[in-house]
């Protein structure tokens, strides 16, 4: 058995997570070596008792990998397990990264890091706006955006990006074969096709419950370098991924709500502790530029060859020098608005830098 295999058997045990994982294979070895292991030995690791080696043992006993994996190719997954090259660098780096992945639709190689999108489930007109608009825009820059494909804000987030024909990456609560919530299943359909993927960590026949979501949670903000809260309460579940993105050193921006809206208090508490306020999407940009620092040299960079007609059109107008964008916008001859959503993407891949006074310059 390989090691990839050991990850994926030892995925579908119950009571088994990726910290009990990571303890019995520092005491007895490898991950595969669990699989073999008596009780007396599975009792040894941190934290497992006699009662509970026994139920690892007898959950161990009753695997049936090739039925697993038979549903697996029925469904057009694929497996990505923690042993394998193309496993997200980024999920690495937080405590419990997930053993295995299920993935449906395009999986990147390597993956980016991207901006997770969440928010309440119940949402105002103003929220569903400003997931759509937001998430546009971050896309648009060649971003990923990444959220849980519930009802609200997520849904937004996943809609605003397609509508940018950007990537997004859906990270759900339950088994890829049990979508929840079932009306969102033409949409997770469309994010495959439009070369997103839809992601669980959950083998397949798990249904959701409230123990899965907070676990999905974790993957969402790990997958990203920020997490971008929209409208959500005290008690929303949007509020359990910044605290999570926080513990993974990750940024946490929030949008500012109306005072008398419910819905806008987790937000705003999420402000009075520290987290970036977004009345944009150049306040996340803001941050990035500590996160993705510029390389250190003096000459400008030159235009790349991937960008498009009006990218580069838009980046050979900017002089060597500081330039205005009504400078920009007479030089190129195309509407402001093109401009202005063209600075924001050529910003976001780091190619040029706003200046106070909506004055652009190449970086270096």
């Amino acid at each position: 058995m390989t090691e990839s295999e050991a990850y994926f058997a030892v995925n579908l045990v119950p009571h088994l997570g990726p910290i009990r994982v990571r303890r019995l294979a520092e005491r007895l070895g490898s991950v595969e070596a669990i699989l073999n292991a008596p009780t007396s030995k599975l009792q040894e690791a941190e934290g497992i008792g006699r009662e509970l080696a026994s139920k690892i043992y007898d959950g161990i006993r009753a695997l049936d990998l090739d039925r697993e994996k038979a549903r697996v190719e029925e469904h057009g997954l694929q497996l990505i397990t923690f042993a394998d090259d193309n496993y997200p660098t980024s999920l690495r780096e937080i405590y419990d990264p997930p053993l295995v992945l299920y993935a449906k639709g395009k999986v990147p190689s390597p993956w980016p890091r991207g901006v997770a999108v969440v928010g309440s489930r119940m949402t105002s007109s103003y929220g569903i706006e400003m997931a759509k608009k937001l998430s546009y825009q971050i896309a648009y820059a060649g971003v990923p955006v990444i959220s849980g494909l519930a009802r609200g804000i997520d849904t937004c987030a996943h809609q605003g990006a397609l509508a940018a024909k950007g990537v997004t990456w859906a990270v759900i609560g339950c088994g890829l074969d049990q979508m929840y919530p079932p009306e969102n299943q033409p949409l997770a359909d469309l994010i495959c096709e439009k070369n997103g993927c839809v992601l669980s960590e959950f083998a397949l026949g798990t249904p959701p419950d409230k123990r899965t979501f907070p676990m999905r949670n974790r993957i969402v903000s790990g997958l990203s370098f920020g997490v971008l809260v929209i409208e959500a309460g005290r008690e929303s579940g949007a509020l359990i991924t910044a605290r999570q993105a926080l513990e993974q050193g990750r940024q946490v921006y929030a949008v500012p709500g109306r005072i008398d809206n419910p819905q806008a208090k987790g937000c705003h508490q999420l402000i009075k502790e520290g987290a970036t306020l977004v009345e944009g999407v150049e306040d996340i940009l803001a941050s990035t530029e500590f996160l993705l620092p510029m390389r250190d040299i003096t000459v400008p960079r030159p235009a790349p060859e991937n960008l498009t007609e009006i990218e580069a059109k838009v980046f050979d107008a900017i002089e060597r020098d500081e330039t205005p964008i009504d400078v920009i916008t007479q030089k190129t001859g195309l509407p402001s608005g093109a401009v202005s959503s063209t600075l924001l993407r050529l910003e976001m891949r780091k190619l040029v830098k706003q200046l106070p006074g909506k004055i652009f310059v190449r970086t270096a």
